[in-house]
């Protein structure tokens, strides 16, 4: 693999895209100038499981200004509900409470709110599953976890190597369900106009969201275009179109001509838009006296909807992570009356290893061992899993250089040692990994536009990350030019197709296929290329050589935790990440991500909690007044910093994927934090005052 050499890669460049940003002048999804919009407001089934008897809408249609009304009944005919979550109002079964059963499209948003409210349902109900356990009974093994990984695996005797262990660990770490709130919420305007459907989506892949809508409808995917500019946070849970999207599509085609626009409410986010499922993850460690693990087993219940099936990866980072001889995972699902689960940021990875990286300061504890010198005496000098040498593996150094800046030698070894007044103080340590993908898919166009300057287009998108500015330095490098001469067009399905923005991929991905149509461009058109020429070319679907390597980011967790002795209450101090990612495009992009994740993890450990009712099925924290997310006054000093890297394997940039390491294990650190500071260990998050009374 050929390595661009950086120029522009790796320099401080101020966000392309902050100025109109922070003026309020960059449009959002439900922002585009149309003419004449109309609104729509979703009816949502108010029971968890039953059927549907009848829909009144008698007066919500002789509401003024109410153009039209959707129902079970007469809805359009989708040509395509292999996809449950998406096959909305198709018949008259309600699978989960919230879930939607109709519209009602008005001249103002307010309207339409008013009228969907005069919308009478009468249903038969049936018993509900709502609630998981760890013997539900509709658990059962799926096929494969996401993406595709095997949902069991075994390596060696576990079994027996636990038994025969001088020191085990055997316990239950619970995750709660918890909801991706990103700023902006889901939002769309659809117009079908001249047999032709524009979306103008919130979303994270708009090649995906053509795809999905295409093949739902029954149309050509030259029949749908998909535009999303500017979006205001993912995190996972705008990945790929949700029921409300089909909707509003089923809108604009029974008023063609008109834009049919919806913002969802941030109560409507809790319902229809995906959540990262509860876990139950049992997790046993088998290790001689002085840390050497010998054997691990990491089995997990969550669930699934009676809809679609999603199979989180949660106990993946565990066949993988330290040199265990003996090793056994495993994922069980039930199957309940709610929601579709959904992808939120590092789904698999972030709850797995708060439970693993908790494991393992349990294991320290147990042996007398300082836990990173436990984590150094488990490091694999190969992939456990595969057999295959780490293609750039750091994490001794992550966390040998986090514990010099963060002061981890004056720490004492003992739990509760350290007070000030009525705080109780301590200091916690995890690691951290996330997988270096790669998407298929990807392409990209490059025309030479007169002195020197360049368009670059592909159908990537930027959902808050830096993609505007980190794409264009990559291209510059690519094209040996100045950035100044780099014009980046992206957020677009009309441009050369590009993969989702998510699990870390997007910039290795689209960079892949950027440095591809460089080199194509200039072996085209050579040095001195005249106006007008263009080249357009693809990335390699799969970068071969991640088959011959374990290819991972990694990194080292540090939190200081301060706990009231008389009630409870727990303030973070410090935070400090130290990452290996590969090389870094953007170090300012870079460090905002790395600390978005840290401080969601911060939130994960002490706060977020998606409260569902098991008698009605619906979340009752449905709001950011009563789903607790870490504001200002919750978030520490925080820093965090990154190797000086180049994963030669990884990508012609030499980079990795960065956007969810930040989150995971740092969820762990703040809990080792909380036990070392008061000596009481708490395996179920969020970890509350009454929790440790």
């Amino acid at each position: 693999m050929t390595l661009l050499e950086p120029r522009s890669i790796g320099t401080r460049i101020t966000r392309r895209d902050g100025a109109a940003k922070v003026t309020g002048s960059a449009t959002y999804a439900f922002e585009f100038d149309v003419e004449n919009p109309v609104y729509l407001h979703p009816v949502q089934a108010t029971i968890a499981h039953g059927q549907i008897i009848s829909m009144d809408t008698a007066a919500a249609e002789s509401a003024d200004g109410v153009l039209a009304v959707l129902t079970v009944f007469d809805a359009p005919e989708l040509a395509d509900t292999s996809n449950g979550d998406l096959a909305v109002l198709q018949d008259a079964s309600v699978h989960y409470r919230g879930q939607l059963i109709g519209a009602v499209v008005a001249i103002s948003a307010e309207t339409a709110r008013h009228a969907a409210g005069l919308v009478r349902v009468e249903y038969e109900e049936q018993p509900a599953a709502i609630e998981l356990t760890a013997d539900h009974p509709t658990l059962y093994t799926p096929e494969q976890v996401n993406p595709d990984y095997p949902a069991e695996t075994s390596d060696g005797d576990a079994e027996a190597a636990l038994r025969e262990a001088p020191v085990v660990v055997d316990n239950i770490y619970t995750t709660p369900h918890e909801h991706n709130n990103p700023m902006e919420p889901h939002a769309c305007i659809a117009l079908w106009d001249n047999d032709a459907l524009t979306l103008w989506d919130s979303t994270q892949g708009v090649h995906a969201a053509r795809k999905e809508l295409a093949t739902a409808f029954g149309l050509d995917q030259e029949q749908v275009r998909v535009i999303a500019k500017n979006v205001g946070g993912g995190f996972g849970s705008k990945g790929a179109p949700h029921s409300h999207n089909i909707l509003v599509v089923m809108a604009a085609l029974r008023l063609p001509g008109k834009p049919v626009k919806l913002a969802l409410t941030r109560q409507q986010m809790f319902d229809v838009v995906g959540y990262r499922t509860p876990t139950i993850q049992h997790l046993r460690l088998g290790a001689q006296r002085d840390g050497s693990l010998l054997a691990l087993s990491h089995q997990v219940v969550e669930q699934t909807a009676t809809v679609k099936e999603y199979a989180e990866q949660t106990a993946t980072p565990s066949r993988m992570m330290y040199a265990a001889p003996h090793r056994k995972t495993g994922h069980k699902l039930a199957t309940l009356d709610v929601p579709v689960p959904f992808w939120m940021r590092a789904p698999g990875e972030c709850p797995g290893m708060f439970a693993l990286e908790v494991a393992m300061d349990e294991l320290a504890v147990a042996c007398d061992i300082d836990p990173i010198e436990l984590r150094i005496r488990n490091e694999p000098p190969v992939d456990p899993e595969t057999g295959s040498p780490w293609s750039n593996r750091r994490l001794i150094e992550c966390l040998q250089t986090g514990a010099e800046r963060f002061g981890w030698a004056d720490r004492d070894p003992k739990p509760g040692n350290r007070v000030n007044g009525e705080w109780l103080i301590g200091s916690g340590v995890a690691s951290a990994v996330y997988p270096a993908m790669v998407m298929p898919g990807n392409s990209a166009r490059i025309e030479h536009v007169g002195q020197g300057r360049f368009v670059v287009q592909i159908g990537a998108v930027d959902i808050g990350t830096g993609t505007w500015t980190a794409l264009a330095q990559i291209a510059a490098d690519a094209l040996d030019c100045e950035l100044s001469a780099i014009d980046l067009q992206i957020g677009d399905s009309s441009l050369p197709s590009a993969s989702v923005a998510g699990g870390s991929s997007g910039i290795t991905s689209w960079g892949r296929a950027i440095v591809a149509a460089a080199r194509a461009f200039r072996h085209d058109h050579g040095e001195h290329p005249e106006v007008g020429v263009h080249t357009v070319a693809s990335a390699e679907d799969a970068n071969e050589e991640a088959e011959n390597y374990g290819m991972y980011s990694f990194g080292a967790h540090f939190a200081e935790a301060r706990v009231n002795r008389y009630t409870g209450e727990i303030h973070v101090s410090r935070m400090l990440g130290v990452f290996s990612v590969g090389r870094v495009i953007n170090p300012a992009t870079l460090r905002s991500q790395l600390i978005g994740g840290m401080t969601m993890g911060l939130s994960m450990a002490l706060h977020e909690e998606s409260v569902r009712d098991p008698r009605f099925g619906h979340i009752v924290t449905r709001d950011l007044a009563t789903y607790h997310i870490s504001s200002h006054a919750d978030v520490p000093a925080i820093e965090a910093f990154a190797l000086d890297d180049v994963d030669e394997h990884a990508n012609p940039m030499g980079s990795r994927g960065a956007g969810e390491i930040g989150i995971v294990g740092s969820a762990a650190a703040v809990a080792n934090a909380v036990f070392h500071a008061t000596g009481v260990r708490v395996r179920d998050l969020p970890i509350t005052c009454d929790k440790l009374l």
